[in-house]
């Protein structure tokens, strides 16, 4: 592993002080024991609870976990060593350790020692920070994890007598998809299926991608759209519908197409309440990946850069749960703030374009917006998305299925209705509209004590007004800048 050569090279380099930010502490150790061996220094630990202790072999006693007296005890040794220090930051808010450290780290009156300093957030004084190196620790690889997996399996056998049952197919699956944890992370989830049902199979796969993206998200940055669509259970998008189908393959593909490029992203422009954010669910469904959304309202801080750090931890996170769909709602909100925010906007638009031409993890983007002159030219040029839909306001022929599904979903037989004429007469509503008048409907209904009918719904849909009515001016604006511009989405 490139991970265990470049500590070794670290620690023959005689590097004074490492920070490694992780929570498996296990881990550390192992990889610290495999330095060793190629290193040839003697490894200690320290932890508040143990003091400091040997670990390439027993020795007898060990120094208590008083900061000072450790860190004497480092200095008095003569021969260069490797000390893992757990959590020990936190006591340097003292100025006799942070003194002593130094000292030691600047080998005044000390040997070469390495030390290394072990937490889940290592937060220095400035006088140290510029002397440390940090160093990511590699998360586990696919052998690894698949060794977690069948160590689990076993256990589980043992402790209930009897056989797992196993899909070698889905346990594959399974050990792909956890990578992106640390090791204690996905021995959690694979326990969490074997225990659930005494089996590895596709019933878990779901329960997988859950759990992992409640792990990866804890800013809570992103949103799991557990619920994703189908292209059946929406009208219109039919190309759209098609686009998906035949990039399908190469996006799901295990091994890059020599001819084909892996596609990108499609921008969603569209009159409001007309199906995008269901199309992207749909997006979603159509790939057979998991949805993730973004939204740009819950990456704004007040205080400098942490913004565009919000903005990379999110995009890291969804990056370790692919293949997936980022769903980025309403873009321009969060892209539109110009000179206004302190240059806030900016930074994050030109990293958000960078991440969309570097990415190498297989994440589609969906971006969705409804006011296209607030978005950014950049975005908008060729490149940046494979394609950008327009998703009109719907047609006759549309609305009329539109009316049928959602008659369907109220266990309403849509056979007992005319909807040709109920499409005519919605003449100008979105989907949604569509939607909220049957809603209306029904409840006239209740309210008269009697079934809903044909009659009622055209009632209904006199007492709208819609959108297209109501703004026209800047729908029929939207709806001629795209003409020409954008690919019709049905």
């Amino acid at each position: 592993m490139s991970e265990l050569d470049d500590l070794t090279t670290l620690v023959r380099a005689a590097t004074p002080l490492l920070v490694i930010e992780t929570v498996d502490e296990q881990r550390v150790i192992e990889c610290f024991r495999h330095v060793i061996a190629q290193a040839l220094h003697p490894l200690w630990r320290w932890t508040l609870t143990d003091g400091l202790q040997r670990l390439d072999f027993a020795a007898a006693g060990s120094v208590a976990p008083d900061a000072t007296a450790t860190l004497e005890a480092i200095r008095a040794q003569d021969e260069r060593g490797i000390y893992l220090m757990f959590d020990f930051h936190g006591l340097l808010g003292y100025a006799m350790s942070l003194r002593q450290l130094r000292e030691i780290v600047q080998r005044q009156r000390s040997a070469a020692h390495t030390i290394v300093l072990v937490g889940a957030k290592v937060e220095l004084p400035d006088e140290l920070e510029a002397l440390s190196l940090r160093v990511p620790l590699a998360l586990p690889d696919l052998k690894e994890l698949a060794g977690i997996l069948r160590g689990e399996a076993v256990a589980w056998q043992r402790e209930q007598n009897r056989r797992i049952e196993v899909d070698n197919d889905a346990a594959r699956t399974i050990v792909r998809n956890l990578l992106g944890l640390s090791a204690p992370d996905a021995r959690r989830i694979v326990r969490k299926l074997i225990y659930a049902d005494g089996a590895l199979g596709p019933n878990d796969l779901p329960v997988l991608m859950q759990s992992k993206f409640e792990l990866l998200n804890r800013s809570g940055l992103l949103h799991y759209e557990y619920a994703t669509a189908s292209f059946a259970d929406i009208a219109g998008v039919a190309r759209v519908r098609e686009w998906v189908a035949r990039r399908r393959a190469v996006f799901l593909a295990a091994a890059p197409d020599p001819v084909l490029d892996p596609p990108k992203g499609v921008l969603l422009l569209g009159v409001q309440g007309c199906g995008k954010s269901l199309a992207a669910k749909a997006i979603a469904g159509g790939f057979g990946v998991p949805l993730v959304r973004l939204d740009f309202g819950t990456l704004y801080d007040k205080y400098q850069g942490e913004t565009e750090k919000n903005l990379r931890e999110a995009l890291t996170s969804t990056e370790l749960l692919a293949p997936c769909v980022l769903w980025i709602d309403e873009i321009e909100k969060g892209l539109a703030g110009g000179g206004e925010d302190g240059g806030v906007s900016r930074r994050v638009l030109g990293y958000l374009l960078t991440w969309m031409a570097e990415r190498k993890a297989k994440v589609f983007v969906v971006a969705t917006a409804n006011a296209v002159n607030e978005l950014p030219a950049e975005l908008l040029r060729k490149g940046r998305f494979d394609e950008i839909f327009f998703v009109d306001l719907p047609k006759e022929s549309v609305r009329a299925e539109i009316f049928g599904m959602h008659l369907k979903r109220r266990k309403l037989d849509p056979a007992g209705f005319d909807l040709p004429t109920l499409a005519a007469a919605s003449n100008g509503c979105s989907g949604a509209e569509i939607e909220q008048t049957i809603v209306s409907a029904l409840y006239d209904a209740a309210g008269n004590g009697t079934p809903p009918d044909q009659a009622t719904l055209l009632h209904a849909l006199q007492q709208t007004r819609p959108l297209s009515v109501l703004m026209r001016e800047q729908v029929d604006a939207l709806r001629a800048w795209a003409q020409g511009r954008c690919v019709a989405a049905d």
